[in-house]
């Protein structure tokens, strides 16, 4: 008889998250002055359309003005910030899992919104005391999906290795406010009023009860809108490219995507009791609820993390997932879903497995 196959399980979260703001408060004190003349008026509708109440961020526009700052300076800022906020949702995700630094084998980080070498992932493994070999990752400019390929990386680790690993996703988008414009730019006033800062980070343990066992990762990519979601390094931060036609293109493959990766486990959508879809936009969510054809309440912890949190890029997957997990009746099968430049769409099954 064979041996047994390893399954990785996450069995631990961990989330931090900076100061928050109101978003009416974010409109009225600052983004109403930015947007002039008729460009005003367009903005307040999307930012009172947005589908978010509140929102974080570790350099908050009522308070400090970087829209005019050089991308040197804010690289600069994204380092003295993202280190504290990665290093107290690590910690207490290893607090959640009961596992130490020094036994992680793997240590991914997962961040589209800043550079720096050495990166997060040396300097926090040497604060939190991992081990020389730890082996590392770093994943950029994936975009708002990035966690999905995140955990079937370290996923993929724990299973062939046996050994602990850890995913960190850390975003601080408030950091690439771009200046003002005469030219209205839809786009940018989109990005303005959906984006968010966070981290969030998940310990993946093998073959361990008490968590939620990664089934399988699987995504589709439609290269030919390539040009529809773009993230480009400029002089004055990074400019977000978000096109109108989005939930188009998710629209004509979430449903397949999702079907074929629920069809290899025998199971169907009504099996599955909990969705955490990255909250895109309020459009975004209304796509998938219609094209996979759930229930509204299906995308309720969606939804009040968007009005809760925001768009926090790539960490947001894993706070609908805490929240799920925390609930009154936590869910047995979570699909976890999240959408970026490519277009890409990847999805995630995860399966409750209990306590003996």
């Amino acid at each position: 008889m064979g041996e047994r196959r390893i399954v990785p399980v996450v069995a631990g979260l961990g989330v931090a998250l900076p100061p928050t703001a109101a978003q009416r408060d974010l409109w009225e004190g600052y983004f109403a002055g930015y947007y002039g003349g008729a460009t005003r008026s367009l903005a307040e509708r999307i930012f009172t359309n947005s589908g978010v109440t509140t929102r974080q961020a570790v350099v908050n526009p009522l308070l400090e003005d970087l829209s005019g700052w050089s991308t040197e300076r804010r690289m600069a800022r994204y380092l003295v910030e993202a280190l504290p906020l990665g290093k107290e949702a690590v910690g207490r995700a290893l607090t959640d899992a009961g596992v130490a630094a020094g036994d992680l084998g793997l240590f991914a980080v997962c961040s589209c919104t800043g550079y720096a070498t050495p990166g997060l992932d040396i300097l926090l493994a040497r604060d939190l005391g991992m081990a020389p070999d730890t082996q590392r990752l770093f994943v950029g400019h994936m975009g708002c999906y990035a966690a999905l390929p995140g955990l079937g990386t370290v996923g993929d680790f724990v299973t062939a290795r046996g050994r602990p690993a850890l995913l960190l996703c850390v975003e601080l988008t408030s950091l690439h406010v771009q200046p003002a414009s005469a030219r209205v730019d839809t786009q940018q006033i989109v990005a303005h009023a959906l984006f968010s800062d966070a981290a969030a980070a998940a310990v993946v343990l093998p073959s361990r009860a008490g968590g939620y066992a990664v089934r399988e990762v699987a995504a589709v990519t439609d290269t030919s809108t390539a040009d529809h979601m773009t993230w480009e390094v400029t002089d004055l931060g990074f400019r977000m490219g978000l096109s109108p036609r989005v939930p188009k293109v998710l629209s004509m493959h979430v449903r397949g995507l999702v079907d074929d990766l629920l069809g290899r486990h025998d199971l169907r959508l009504s099996d599955v009791d909990g969705w955490a879809v990255h909250p895109g936009g309020p459009r975004i969510l209304g796509v998938v609820e219609r094209e996979l054809g759930l229930p509204a309440e299906a995308m309720a912890v969606s939804r009040a993390i968007l009005a809760e949190r925001g768009n926090c890029s790539s960490p947001t997957v894993l706070l609908i997932l805490d929240r799920l997990r925390r609930s009154a009746r936590p869910p047995r099968r979570v699909v976890m879903l999240a959408f970026g430049p490519g277009l890409t769409l990847y999805a995630a099954l995860l399966e409750w497995i209990p306590e003996p």
